[in-house]
């Protein structure tokens, strides 16, 4: 057991370590593109570099969300403060949609009053900034799968590095050819991609913190599985919620057909074991009642 709690706290360091090298990244390039902005008298690369500035901050929301997060229940967070990935993830996609409907805003503005294009060292900066951003998803990418919070600011992070492509084959096209349809088009490609990430994320965000059932679980499939413990008659007033991404939580009243003290015990300890092992729940308050004294249960299983 020890090993295994040795080995999570050296997973979440190394996870750590990768979102601190993101960050710094981040920062490093944002500071060579306003230096080079203002060197070249390029508007379009201070831009750049305040959007960049942006993904530093998402990736700094999700690391100071996720080391909020293993902060330990106290006496005013009796669940603990693992909900503020969920929390973090919710920031990053409400900046990721605003960002998408203001890039869409800036190339249709863009394209009726064209700017020119500050020669090539635009395009280079961009070809800079597009490994920065290729460098920084790659270091983020393994934890995006396990967290919708690390995921959130990885999309911002895939979508600058969209956005340093549109702005390296636009601005040689029209450099080359004057072809400034190219920038609108690329743009309204790169925040399509920002708008249908954040619109695919956002809801499951919302739906976590407006405490719904975990996705893919089914209340009448838990009730008829706790049901089917010896010596449960009925379940009711059954509530299933996610404390975070990963830690399940259930409340319930269990009607039993015994007044025994080791059959309740018994009977509390498979039904919370049923729980854990077929449903991921991994907390479990359980109100035992006998028939006589039961409340009137609701069709649904659910009452508040």
């Amino acid at each position: 057991m020890s090993h295994h709690h040795h080995h999570h706290h050296h997973g979440e360091g190394q996870s750590d370590f990768r979102l601190a090298w993101a960050i710094a990244a981040n920062l490093g390039l944002t500071v060579v593109q306003i230096v080079g902005g203002v060197l070249a008298g390029s508007l379009s690369l201070v831009a750049d570099a305040l959007h960049n500035f942006n993904d530093a901050g998402s990736l700094i929301i999700a690391f100071a969300a996720r080391r909020i997060s293993r902060k330990p229940a106290d006496r005013k967070r009796t669940f603990g403060y693992r909900r503020a990935e969920t929390i973090g993830a919710l920031i990053n996609l409400i900046t990721l949609v605003i960002v998408g409907v203001y890039l869409i805003y800036e190339a249709v503005l863009r394209f009726f009053q064209p700017e020119p294009i500050e020669g090539w060292i635009v395009v280079g900066v961009a070809g800079v900034a597009l490994a920065v951003d290729v460098a920084t998803a790659a270091l983020t990418y393994a934890m995006s799968k396990e967290s919708v919070n690390i995921r959130a600011a990885f999309v911002h992070n895939v979508s600058d590095a969209m956005a340093s492509v549109g702005v390296i084959i636009a601005g040689t096209l029209i450099l080359l050819y004057e072809w400034h349809i190219a920038d609108l088009i690329a743009t309204v490609v790169i925040s399509g991609y920002i708008l249908y990430q954040g619109f695919l994320m956002l809801p499951q965000v919302i739906h976590s913190l407006m405490e719904g059932v975990p996705e893919g679980l089914s209340l009448d499939e838990v009730a008829e599985a706790m049901e089917s413990v010896e010596g449960v008659e009925e379940v009711h007033h059954l509530h299933v919620w996610e404390l975070s991404e990963h830690h399940r939580a259930l409340e319930a009243h269990v009607v039993v057909d015994t007044s025994n003290p080791a059959e309740l015990e018994r009977i509390k300890h498979d039904v919370k074991a049923l729980c854990e092992e077929r449903f991921a729940i991994s907390h479990s308050t359980l109100e035992l009642e006998w028939p006589s004294a039961a409340s009137v249960p609701c069709a649904s299983r659910v009452c508040a």
